[in-house]
């Protein structure tokens, strides 16, 4: 599904930005261009962000 309809990223490419390193807002500015232009995506981007940030650390935990 498309998060940010200006630069065309998906909630899929902010998952795989999440996996790569990613894991403040800033990050996926920086990387993917979310919330650059119009701003609308910030809140559904920031909602992907913390579901993946939470997969990422539930992955973690349990490969430990």
């Amino acid at each position: 599904m498309y998060i940010c309809v200006c630069k065309g990223v998906t909630d899929n490419a902010i998952r795989e930005a999440v996996h790569k390193g990613a894991d403040r807002m800033r990050d996926l500015k920086a990387t993917l261009g979310v919330s650059e232009q119009c701003g609308v995506c910030a809140c559904h981007a920031k909602e992907v962000l913390e579901q993946a940030l939470m997969q990422r650390t539930m992955v973690q935990y349990q490969s430990s």
